[in-house]
């Protein structure tokens, strides 16, 4: 059991990198400004030290979350299903070991409240569904940040309202006028079919000191996560969800955007930051963001992003923006507000997008089809046993006014 003392040792440990962090960067900062150069050792020693704060956060933050997770907690309780869904369970381990399909066909309707369909395979137990979700939400960052409906269609529809509805005051005796109900649209998110496929041999799953639920679980979140991890952030929207990032962009103010399109604010340098104030851009992209939307805003960027703005100072006060997150179940912050590291962010080249700031919650809304389904393929492999696990997900900006981004271009 994960005890209150290692959330201690690990947040003490990464306090005390970053002070010493901390201080390495002010000699380069002061060498910098003396001799117009800082030494390259000193360079390289911030390079692992940027490498080894960005572990250090990361075993923090899964201490963290293994200790709130069903199971570690002193009220956490074991699943307890019903009769049905107890023998749906064991059914459904039988044909992944086994194949055995017979006793699976009869339950399942009667298990389960997901209607069939004609492409085979079977409705995975909602335990384990339910783990394979939980997995994915552990690993990929946006699902972490953005807004996840459940759906039983193919397609959640919903209606947006560019142009706020305008209110105004009347005398008792005044004449009321038409209230201009604004630009009403119409936003639709279908959902796409994601794939895993795992195999594994017949005498991998009838060795008894394999708990091969647990491994079909892992391998199955695992691949679910690193598809998502791309698609929520750089996908085209063609036969997979829409990613943030592939939108087009102007560096305009909400009032004169069309919709359709985000805002990003340049750092003024192609391919990086500014060398004179580079933390400047950051203020400025933060506040490009309405007041409204600020209480849920997160920074999102890949580690090599992260790695750069360590080293920020506010001009002023010559305070560090960054912060590393020490208190239970809080993250890194920069200026105030959560970082979320996501690797699929584009990498650092003029123009891309390699930063963004907003409430993703009002911002990206991911969507996923009820049910998994698996499908036991033992022949087109053989000698390895496929498992053929479907599900179907979709994703796509629906407010373009609560996600900013980072351009690394001169304008």
């Amino acid at each position: 059991m994960i005890e209150m003392n290692e959330v201690r040792s690990a947040t003490e440990t990464l306090a005390r990198a970053f002070e010493e962090y901390k201080s390495v960067n002010d000699t380069r900062l002061n060498e910098i400004e003396r001799r117009g150069s800082a030494d390259v050792l000193l360079d390289e020693k911030l390079g692992r030290m940027d490498q080894s704060i960005t572990k250090l956060q990361d075993d923090v933050t899964s201490v963290k979350t293994s200790l709130r997770r069903p199971g570690k907690g002193q009220n956490a309780e074991p699943y307890r299903g019903n009769d049905t869904n107890n023998a749906y369970k064991q059914a459904f381990l039988n044909y992944v070991v086994k194949g055995n399909e017979i006793e699976l066909m009869n339950l399942q309707t009667k298990a389960l409240e997901v209607i069939n369909n004609a492409e085979g395979g079977f409705i995975v137990p909602p335990e384990f569904s339910d783990r394979i979700v939980t997995r994915q939400f552990d690993t990929t960052p946006m699902r972490q940040i953005s807004t996840v409906m459940t759906i039983s269609s193919d397609a959640v529809e919903m209606l947006r309202d560019t142009n706020e509805p305008v209110a105004q005051w009347i005398s008792e005796l005044g004449v009321p006028t038409d209230t201009n109900d604004g630009g009403i649209g119409r936003i639709r998110i279908p959902v796409h079919e994601l794939y895993a496929q795992p195999k594994a041999t017949q005498k991998l799953l009838d060795d008894a000191i394999i708990n091969v639920e647990e491994w079909l679980i892992n391998k199955i979140a695992a691949k679910f996560s690193r598809a998502e991890n791309s698609a929520f952030v750089v996908g085209d929207g063609i036969g997979m969800p829409r990613g943030f990032t592939t939108y087009s962009a102007q560096a305009v103010d909400d009032n004169s955007r069309s919709w359709g399109v985000l805002q990003y604010v340049p750092t003024g340098v192609n391919g990086g930051f500014s060398s004179t104030a580079p933390a400047d851009v950051l203020f400025d992209l933060m506040h490009k963001l309405r007041v409204g939307y600020q209480p849920e805003a997160v920074w999102i960027m890949p580690r090599a992003v992260a790695d750069m703005i360590r080293k920020f100072k506010e001009n002023t006060t010559q305070a560090y923006i960054w912060q590393p997150g020490l208190q239970q179940g809080t993250p890194a912050t920069l200026l105030g507000f959560p970082v979320v590291l996501g690797e699929d962010m584009p990498a650092v080249t003029t123009g891309s997008f390699s930063l963004a700031f907003g409430s993703f919650k009002e911002g990206y809304t991911i969507v996923d089809r009820l049910g998994l389904r698996i499908l036991r393929d033992p022949y087109t492999g053989a000698p390895f046993i496929k498992f053929r696990c479907t599900k179907r997900t979709g994703g796509d900006v629906v407010n373009f006014e609560a996600i900013k981004l980072l351009s690394f271009s001169a304008s």
